[in-house]
């Protein structure tokens, strides 16, 4: 199996802070199969560190006003292209991120408040038909006692 998986996850220090989300559940789960890391943001051409972002309305705007929606989609975009060419069946992405939240992403107001919704990355995986799996389900999915990795 290919498995598409938000590069922060893996430990990459890509995340808006110059940090990682370095999920060990997640690289568990992956293990022994191809793992196709992206960070779409970087992808995208934003530095790393860089101010936080968040959707609003249907545009990314980062923490100081400014609009950093075309560096996402055209990060979404190239990293949508790397899925396609590595033919993933599925996809790993980083809870409540602008880019790759699959459930949930923060409302727009800076406030740690969250509100159902896709990142713009995560949407274009699920317009592909690529499965979109967000990263705080594989940690419930390993506790369960039946759990097999596919």
């Amino acid at each position: 199996m290919k498995v598409l998986v938000s590069a922060c996850l893996l430990g990459d220090n890509c995340k808006y802070d110059g940090g990682n989300n370095r999920n060990e559940s997640v690289i568990k789960f992956v293990a022994g199969h191809k793992v196709v890391p992206v960070c779409p943001e970087v992808r995208g051409g934003l530095p790393t560190p860089r101010e936080p972002s968040e959707l609003i309305g249907n545009r990314v705007i980062s923490k100081d006003g400014i609009s950093v929606d075309e560096q996402f989609r055209t990060g979404a975009k190239e990293a949508l292209t790397i899925a396609l060419e590595n033919e993933v069946d599925m996809a790993i992405l980083q809870s409540r991120s602008p880019s790759c939240g699959v459930n949930e992403v923060y409302d727009g107001t800076f406030t740690d408040t969250l509100i159902p919704g896709r990142g713009i990355f995560a949407q274009m995986l699920d317009d592909a038909g690529i499965k979109v799996i967000d990263a705080s389900f594989i940690a419930g999915a390993l506790a369960w006692p039946f759990f097999i990795n596919p």
